[in-house]
């Protein structure tokens, strides 16, 4: 390969490196932040606070490198975007809702209580704009009608996730407004995230349960189903500290829901494990890296969280070392697949600078 196909060549073949790869970045790549921001909180949970850090300057980076990144494929390519919204990966964009929640969700760990201000009003506003408009642009525009159940994937559960991350960026907030108003919103994102969960796992199960499912389409967004009951166990307990009268469900519901959630989503995980065992060891379908790994990651991760978060608001010590033990599990995940991914950057950037007919 010449020195003009290398990322170091020419300005021009940066240049057209760098587009490539924008203009093939999947709609969820911000489930990278996603579980980078989860294993950041992880990890300051654990007092590895060092880490966390790093992690937690990783995750704003690559935050600000998407938003970038997603505009100029806003303005550039626009028809190829709005493809993408009409497919049956739509719900992928919603990752930029939970990016931002979670990111907000970090923060406020240290109290950067500015920041998580302008993070949970930035993840809310995307919350209205795709949260309804990804389903109403399906229905209305006829597009919706051209979808099979066999179209159907893991990524429609992160509408629900993406709910769920606004109601703990809101209960993040709500002690220091003095009104109980965000403690009433995060208490409905809560129940709604609950039920639009319920509502799209029933369609998920039916799609694996009565279609013919080849090994390649049990993609790493399937860990979903076990992400997203785990948020909403954070999110549960989040409004379980808020004081009473600040919110509009009641604790012992709250509770109770979410105990439920957290036994169901420790029961998916053996399910999930023993299908990529058939996907990968017995079908023998390639592990290599793709953005769609990163929403395999952040549900390891939350569920770590969830089940501390959990463990310590019910006394349930065993329950906050499982929480505990999850950490570095977590951490290696996220290691193992941000070393494949920036190998994969490489070498697309490689591809995407090379001139035709060069080798």
């Amino acid at each position: 390969m010449t020195n003009a196909a290398m990322p170091g060549g020419p300005p021009s073949v940066r240049r057209r490196a760098v587009a490539g790869v924008m203009e093939d970045l999947a709609p969820g790549a911000f489930a990278f932040v996603m579980a980078t921001g989860a294993v950041s909180t992880l990890l300051a949970q654990d007092g590895a606070t060092t880490s966390s850090a790093v992690l937690l300057w990783i995750a704003i980076v690559g935050y600000v490198l998407l938003w970038a990144a997603y505009l100029w494929r806003l303005v550039y390519r626009w028809q190829r975007f709005r493809a993408e919204l009409a497919g049956p990966r739509a719900f992928a964009f919603l990752t930029f809702v939970a990016a931002s929640e979670v990111l907000a969700a970090r923060l406020a760990v240290d109290q950067h209580y500015g920041a998580v201000a302008t993070l949970t009003v930035i993840g809310g506003a995307g919350w209205v704009v795709l949260g309804y408009g990804v389903p109403l642009f399906l229905i209305c525009s006829g597009h919706g009608h051209s979808l099979s159940l066999r179209q159907v994937n893991g990524m429609w559960l992160i509408w629900a996730v993406a709910t769920q991350s606004v109601a703990i960026a809101l209960a993040a907030l709500a002690p220091h407004t003095g009104s109980p108003a965000l403690g009433y919103l995060a208490s409905v994102c809560w129940a709604v995230g609950l039920l639009q969960f319920l509502l799209v796992a029933a369609l998920v199960l039916a799609r694996l349960l009565l279609e013919p499912v080849e090994p390649g389409e049990l993609d790493p967004p399937y860990w979903v189903f076990m992400g997203a009951p785990a948020i909403s166990v954070l999110a549960g307990v989040r409004l379980l500290r808020l004081p009473l009268g600040d919110t509009l469900v009641p604790g012992t519901f709250v509770a109770g829901t979410s105990v439920v959630l957290w036994t169901f989503s420790t029961w998916l995980i053996p399910l999930l494990l023993a299908l990529g065992v058939w996907r990968h060891v017995l079908r023998r379908v390639p592990l290599r890296y793709e953005t769609s790994l990163w929403s395999f990651v952040f549900p390891v991760a939350m569920y770590g969280v969830a089940s501390r978060a959990l463990g310590e608001a019910a006394g349930w010590g065993w329950m906050t070392t499982v929480g505990a033990d999850v950490t570095w599990v977590a951490l290696a995940v996220w290691a193992a697949v941000f070393i494949g991914m920036l190998a994969a950057q490489a070498t697309a950037l490689r591809r995407s600078g090379q001139p035709p007919g060069e080798t």
